[in-house]
């Protein structure tokens, strides 16, 4: 049995955080929205390819709280899990090491929102 602590149990524990700072900094939030509204709109590239580009540069930068938003809405928006480890495949080339600790996360946060959307799909 697969455990997962890298997707819904992470952005759990960051939901209370983001809470009390955006009451503190609401304009900047709003921003920060718009932003990334912006950079998801359909495009060329599809949101698909976009959130697991996201995914990928959480894998980089070492952040669980991005690998875990951008995995679920890149399950959302219908990416599969060969084109997530596909995408954090690549990311070993790019950061080496530090991506296989990351990757392996990153897969595990696909996956378990894969598995909740699958079994929604099932009910």
């Amino acid at each position: 049995m697969t455990t997962h602590e890298h997707g819904k149990a992470v952005l759990d524990s960051l939901r209370p955080l983001h809470r009390d700072l955006r009451q503190a900094v609401p304009d900047v939030y709003k921003g920060f929205g718009e932003l990334h509204k912006a950079a998801f709109a359909p495009g060329e590239l599809d949101v698909a390819v976009k959130e697991l580009i996201a995914v990928a540069i959480g894998v980089v930068e070492g952040c669980d709280g991005c690998i875990a938003s951008h995995a679920q809405a890149a399950v959302k928006a219908g990416a599969t899990r060969q084109q997530a480890a596909e995408a954090i495949g690549v990311t070993f080339l790019m950061k080496g090491g530090p991506a296989t600790i990351y990757g392996p996360r990153a897969y595990n946060a696909f996956c378990e929102f894969a598995d909740a959307q699958e079994g929604k799909a099932d009910q």
